[in-house]
C-alpha cells in the first residue's frame, strides 16, 4: 500500500492522516468543507510542531510529513488512486452507509474500504457494497498520534487476507492492533460505555458529585482520567450514540442511556467540544471546573 485516503477532516480524520503521512504514505484527506480541510492541515502541523519541540522528530521530518498530505473536496478525485480508504466521518449510520455506497462505486476494485467507527456494525456497512470481503473496521483511539491501540474489526464477510493485511499495516504505523469480531460496541466501547453510563447514573441518583466520582476512579482504580471527564473528552453525543447502538443491538436494558445524559445532549451540553459538559472548558485553560448545574 502506498496511497491512503481518509474520509473526514475532523479530529479523528486529521489524526489518522497524520500517522499515515508520518510513516511515509501518500495521504489524501477528503471532506465536503474546504474550511475543515484547512483546519485539519493546521492541526497536523501544530501537532508535528509539538513533536519537534520534544525532539521526537526533526523539522525536516515535519516538512516531509506535511508534503505527503493533499486534500480534496471531490470524493471521486480523492479515492481514484487509493489502495486503502479509511472513513472517519461522524458516527451516524445513515451517513456511513451513504459514504460506503459512494466509495464502492468510485474506488478501484482492489481498494480496501475501512471504517473508523467505534460501534456501528461492519457487516451492516459492508452489505451496501459489492466488496464485503474488503470492508473492515480500523478503530483508532483519540488522540490518534499518541494512542497505540487499533481495534481491527472483522465483518461477517471480511476475508482472512484483508484482515492480515490491515493487522500488519497497523503494526507498520507503530500501533498495536487487536483483532475483534463484529458485535455491538466491539470490545473497547462495549466495556467503556457502560462504565461511563454508570458514572452518569451515579451522579444522576445523587450518590456523589462530579469531582468525587472522577477522583474515586482516578485514585482508586488508577485511571488516568475520570469517567465523566473522559465522557466530556469523547463527546457526550458520541457516548449517547454508542450506548444506543449497544441498547438496540443487544436489546438489554443494562445498556439504556441515563436520562441525565440524554437531557444534556438534548440541551447541547456535549462536553469539551461545546465548552460545557460535566465540566466547563475555557480556551487555553487546563483547570477542571465543574459545570454550574453540578456544583
Amino acid at each position: 500500500m502506498k496511497n491512503i485516503t481518509v474520509i473526514g477532516a475532523g479530529t479523528m480524520g486529521n489524526g489518522i492522516a497524520h500517522v499515515f503521512a508520518q510513516q511515509g504514505y501518500q495521504v489524501t484527506i477528503v471532506d465536503v468543507s474546504a474550511a475543515a480541510l484547512e483546519k485539519a492541515l493546521a492541526t497536523v502541523a501544530r501537532n508535528l510542531d509539538r513533536m519537534v519541540a520534544k525532539e521526537k522528530i526533526t523539522a525536516a521530518d515535519k516538512d516531509q510529513t506535511l508534503a505527503r498530505i493533499t486534500t480534496a473536496t471531490d470524493m471521486q478525485a480523492g479515492v481514484s488512486q487509493a489502495d486503502l480508504v479509511v472513513e472517519a466521518a461522524t458516527e451516524n449510520v445513515a451517513l456511513k452507509l451513504k459514504i460506503f455506497k459512494q466509495l464502492d462505486e468510485l474506488a478501484p476494485p482492489a481498494t480496501i474500504l475501512a471504517t473508523n467507527t467505534s460501534s456501528i456494525s461492519i457487516t451492516q456497512i459492508a452489505a451496501v457494497t459489492q466488496r464485503p470481503t474488503q470492508v473492515i473496521g480500523m478503530h483508532f483511539m483519540n488522540p490518534v498520534p499518541v494512542m497505540k491501540l487499533v481495534e481491527v474489526i472483522r465483518g461477517y464477510a471480511t476475508s482472512d487476507a484483508v484482515t492480515a493485511q490491515i493487522m500488519e499495516l497497523s503494526r507498520l504505523l507503530g500501533k498495536a492492533p487487536v483483532e475483534v469480531n463484529d458485535y455491538p460496541g466491539f470490545v473497547a466501547n462495549r466495556i467503556l460505555m457502560p462504565m461511563i453510563n454508570e458514572a452518569v447514573y451515579t451522579l444522576f441518583e445523587g450518590v456523589a458529585g462530579v469531582t468525587e466520582i472522577d477522583t474515586v476512579m482516578k485514585l482508586g482504580m488508577a485511571h488516568p482520567m475520570g469517567p465523566l471527564q473522559l465522557a466530556d473528552f469523547i463527546g457526550l453525543d458520541v457516548c449517547l450514540s454508542i450506548l444506543r447502538v449497544l441498547h438496540n443491538g443487544f436489546g438489554n436494558p443494562k445498556y439504556a442511556p441515563c436520562p441525565l445524559l440524554v437531557n444534556m445532549v438534548t440541551a447541547g451540553k456535549l462536553g469539551a467540544k461545546s465548552g460545557e459538559g460535566f465540566y466547563v472548558y475555557q480556551p487555553g485553560s487546563k483547570e477542571l471546573v465543574v459545570a454550574p448545574g453540578f456544583v
